[in-house]
C-alpha cells in the first residue's frame, strides 16, 4: 500500500487528527509563504487542493456543508472587519467606498456578463442570465483577501486609500451576494421566467432595494441596541464580551435574512457601530481574540473550498476562465473604478489605477459560486470551476504584486514601526490608552517632555527606552525613538 493512501486512510478515520494536521501544515506553509511574498490565503487554497480527491485522496463533495461553513466564516470575518473599522479614518472616504461597493460592483457585473455572453456564451448557447450570474458571483473584491494582504504585509498607502479599499471590500460582498440570489431566482422561478425583459429588470430592482434597505435598517437597529447592551452590561472578562459580540453579529445576520434582507450587510453595519460607538472594556484583548478567530475562519474556509476543487475537471474550462479573469482585471474593474470615481477629484489617476488592481478575488466569489450548485442549477459545477480558476489566477497575480505595484505608482510609504502598549489595559471610562514614538518633529520646540506642548487632556504615563521603563516628568530629556504611553481623556487642570 502506498504511503500516501495509508496516511489518508489513517487520518480519515479520525476527524480531530485530520483537522489538526491540516491546520498545522497550513500555518507552517503560511510562514514559508511570507518569506516569498505569497498570500497566505492562496496557500490555504492550494493546500486544500493538494489534500483533495485529485491529490492525497481526501474525498469531500458536500457542497451544502461547505456553503454553511463558508457562510459562518464570512460572518466572523466581516464582524471582525467591522469592529476594527475606524470611522475617523473611514469617514473622509465613506462616499467613495459605498459607491465602489454598490455601483462599482454593478458596472463590473454588467461589463463582465456581456463579455462572457458575446465572446463565449453565444457559441455555447448559454443564456444572458447565466452569463450575468457567473459575473455576479465574481463581482466583489474579497474582504478576507484584501484585509489579509493589506495587514499582513503592513502596506501603508497614500491618499487615504487603505480605509477606502477595506471599506469597499467589506461592504461589496453583500451587493454581489444579493445580485447572485436575484439572478438565481430569475433562472429557477417558472413564474418569473414568464415575465418580459423590462418586468424582469423591475423585479430584480425591487428585490435589490428590499435586500439593501432591510439590511441597512436591521444593521443600524441591532447595532445601536447592541451599543446600549455593551454600555450597560459589564461581564467578567473580555472573553465573554467577545462571545456576546459574536452572538450579536450572528443575530443581525439571521434576523435580516429572515426579513428577506441582506444579512452580511446588516452584521457589517452593526459591527461598525459596536466598534466605534460602544464602550468596550479591554478593547485590545477583544480585538486580539477576534483577530485570532478570523485567521482560523479564513484558514478553515479556504481549506474546505480547496478540498472541493477537482483540478482534473478544470482543464476544459481553463482557457475561458483565464480570458474572463484577464478581462475583469484589465477592462471591467478599471472601467468601473474610473467611471464611478469620476466625481471625486481628490483621488489621483495613480490612486484609481491601484484601486483597479486591488480587485482581488478570494473565498467570497468561490462561496457565492456554491449557491448555483446547491440549488441544482444547470452548469453550476462548471461555474464553480471557472470561478475557482479565476480566484487562483487573481491571488497569484494581483495578490503577489500588490506591494510592488503600489511602489511603482509611488503610493506606498514606510511608516515608523507602531509602538506597543506593553500589554497594559485601563478602564475605558478613565480614558483611551495610546502609543507614540518620538520623532525629530516632536523635539523642534526643545529636548524635554515639557517642550512637546501636549494637547489639553493628554498625559504621558510611561516612557520606554532601550528596553527600560522610565517614569516621566516635565524636565525629562527625550530622544528620537522613545516610546511614550499616553492616556487621552478629560483633564481637571485649569
Amino acid at each position: 500500500m502506498p504511503l500516501s493512501i495509508f496516511v489518508v486512510d489513517l487520518l480519515s478515520g479520525n476527524l480531530l487528527l485530520l483537522c489538526s494536521v491540516l491546520i498545522f501544515v497550513a500555518i507552517l506553509v503560511t510562514k514559508l509563504g511570507s518569506r516569498f511574498g505569497v498570500p497566505s490565503l492562496l496557500l490555504f487554497l492550494l493546500l486544500g487542493m493538494a489534500a483533495g480527491s485529485d491529490g492525497l485522496g481526501l474525498h469531500f463533495e458536500e457542497y451544502e456543508v461547505a456553503e454553511a461553513i463558508g457562510h459562518f466564516a464570512m460572518t466572523v470575518i466581516l464582524l471582525s472587519a467591522g469592529l476594527e473599522t475606524a470611522m475617523a479614518e473611514t469617514r473622509p472616504v465613506l462616499k467613495q467606498g459605498i459607491i465602489l461597493s454598490t455601483l462599482g460592483v454593478l458596472v463590473t457585473v454588467l461589463l463582465t456578463g456581456f463579455f462572457i455572453y458575446f465572446v463565449l456564451g453565444r457559441s455555447a448557447e448559454i443564456s444572458i442570465l447565466a452569463c450575468l450570474l457567473l459575473a455576479a458571483v465574481m463581482g466583489s473584491t474579497d474582504s478576507a483577501s484584501v484585509f489579509s494582504i493589506l495587514r499582513t504585509k503592513r502596506l501603508k498607502l497614500r491618499e487615504n486609500m487603505a480605509p477606502m479599499l477595506e471599506l469597499e471590500s467589506g461592504s461589496n460582498d453583500p451587493m454581489a451576494y444579493t445580485l447572485t440570489i436575484i439572478i438565481v431566482k430569475l433562472l429557477t422561478s417558472e413564474t418569473l421566467q414568464a415575465y418580459s425583459g423590462w418586468q424582469l429588470c423591475l423585479a430584480a430592482f425591487v428585490v435589490l432595494v428590499i435586500q439593501i434597505a432591510v439590511g441597512v435598517a436591521v444593521g443600524f437597529g441591532v447595532g445601536y441596541a447592541a451599543k446600549w447592551v455593551l454600555d450597560h452590561v459589564r461581564l467578567p472578562g473580555f472573553a465573554l464580551t467577545a462571545i456576546l459580540i459574536l452572538s450579536i453579529g450572528f443575530f443581525a445576520n439571521g434576523i435580516a435574512s429572515l426579513l428577506h434582507g441582506n444579512g452580511l450587510l446588516a452584521l457589517y453595519i452593526a459591527a461598525i457601530i459596536m466598534g466605534n460607538k460602544a464602550h468596550l472594556p479591554q478593547r485590545k484583548d477583544i480585538l486580539t481574540f477576534m483577530d485570532g478567530l478570523t485567521w482560523l475562519m479564513q484558514l478553515v474556509m479556504f481549506l474546505v473550498l480547496g478540498l472541493l476543487a477537482r483540478p482534473s475537471q478544470m482543464l476544459p474550462v481553463l482557457l475561458p476562465a483565464i480570458l474572463i479573469g484577464l478581462f475583469m482585471m484589465f477592462v471591467a474593474r478599471p472601467a468601473s473604478v474610473f467611471l464611478t470615481l469620476l466625481p471625486f477629484r481628490n483621488l489621483s489617476a495613480r490612486a484609481k489605477l491601484l484601486t483597479s488592481w486591488v480587485g482581488l478575488k478570494g473565498a467570497g466569489p468561490i462561496l457565492f459560486a456554491l449557491y448555483p450548485v446547491v440549488v441544482g442549477l444547470e452548469n453550476g459545477t462548471q461555474m464553480f470551476n471557472i470561478v475557482f480558476i479565476i480566484t487562483l489566477f487573481s491571488l497569484s497575480l494581483q495578490g503577489t504584486t500588490l506591494g510592488p505595484v503600489a511602489k511603482l505608482l509611488r503610493l506606498s510609504y514606510d511608516e515608523t514601526p507602531k509602538a506597543e502598549t506593553f500589554g497594559m489595559e485601563i478602564p475605558e471610562a478613565m480614558g483611551m490608552l495610546r502609543d507614540h514614538i518620538v520623532t525629530e518633529d516632536d523635539l523642534v520646540g526643545g529636548p524635554t517632555l515639557r517642550d512637546m506642548h501636549l494637547p489639553h487632556g493628554i498625559r504621558v504615563m510611561m516612557v520606554r527606552r532601550d528596553g527600560k521603563f522610565l517614569v516621566p516628568h516635565g524636565s525629562m530629556p527625550l530622544k528620537v525613538g522613545d516610546n511614550l504611553v499616553i492616556i487621552m481623556g478629560d483633564s481637571d487642570d485649569d
